[in-house]
């Protein structure tokens, strides 16, 4: 079983307009869309598409809990949210343009969660996770959701024995990296912070970070990524696609790496794997929808070279 945890979801407000998003002009909303938002929940609807058995655990507010719940259960995500009463789920408006490629992301903050509710999720986890299953733990915390809160889950995690992965920023992406995960992945610019070598080349970063993570993946949007794993290191050239919207591609890519593993593929096919799902995304203007038929057409379009062995 996959566990993904989204500890600040959200209702995806996908608002489309024609042309440019303009200053000082009326940008008139021709139609409006609902999708989940969240990292975790974009990787669990991948999962879906391999009919990989997956749930989604994280917080919801009590107030819009259906239209929430509604949306998981039209993209099939099986889950388990821990509500919160008299709150909110935050809404991610999305503004895309249905003429022109790119989107632009307004985020709400969220809402605080309680102590009785991360007890919950830890509860949860002790009880349900055993150690040949896999966590993903992926996304922007909650308001007042500390780095000792993260430190406590990431514990939890770690008793069980589980496969670890995380897709995170900021302070909790720096103690992941420190602490020791199965999977991570920074962007290029956060893996110089990693390093602590803001101006080398970012292969000098990956080589000391290399040797903590066994999956270690730094995302270099549309140039593709590197992948270090097993004293190795390989660089990926992604296919060449028109892009309609980058919003959960690096999501995408997760659901699709997390995928291959756990159908025991081989480090490049698993490399193939997350790239191609990751490039058919960007063709679609919503967060989560990709195809599988584009899939298995992009695997053929990807160059992997191993550019360093230790």
């Amino acid at each position: 079983m996959i566990y993904t945890i989204t500890l600040n979801p959200a209702i995806d407000r996908l608002l489309f307009i024609r042309g440019e998003l303009e200053k000082r002009k009326t940008n008139r909303v021709v139609r409006t869309e609902f999708d989940c938002g969240g990292k975790g929940l974009h990787v669990s609807h991948v999962l879906n598409q391999y009919h990989i058995p997956n749930l989604a655990l994280g917080f919801i507010g009590e107030q819009n809990r259906p239209e929430f719940l509604d949306i998981l259960n039209k993209r099939a995500i099986s889950h388990c949210f821990f509500v919160e009463p008299a709150k909110w789920t935050r809404e991610c408006f999305v503004v895309i343009s249905e003429t022109s490629s790119g989107s632009t992301m307004m985020p709400e903050a969220g809402f605080t969660v309680s102590q009785k509710n991360k007890e919950k999720l830890l509860f949860f986890i002790k009880e349900r996770v055993q150690k040949d299953d896999y966590v993903v733990i992926a996304g922007s915390p909650p308001p007042e959701f500390t780095l000792d809160d993260f430190k406590t889950l990431f514990s939890a995690v770690k008793e069980t024995g589980a496969f670890l992965a995380c897709d995170l920023s900021g302070e909790f992406l720096l103690y992941a990296a420190k602490n020791g995960v199965d999977f991570l992945k920074p962007n290029e610019e956060e893996v110089k912070i990693l390093g602590h070598k803001a101006n080398e080349d970012v292969l000098q970063n990956i080589r000391l970070l290399m040797g903590k993570i066994r999956y270690f993946v730094v995302s270099l949007g549309k140039k593709g990524s590197y992948v270090a794993h097993n004293n190795k290191i390989y660089r990926v050239i992604a296919p060449q696609v028109t892009e309609k919207s980058d919003t959960g591609a690096g999501d995408a890519f997760v659901g699709g790496f997390i995928a291959g593993l756990f159908e025991n593929l081989s480090i490049e096919e698993v490399i193939r794997k997350a790239t191609s799902v990751a490039a058919s995304k960007v063709q679609y203007m919503d967060s989560s929808t990709f195809s599988l038929e584009e899939v298995e057409h992009f695997k053929k379009e990807i160059s992997i070279i191993e550019v360093e062995g230790m």
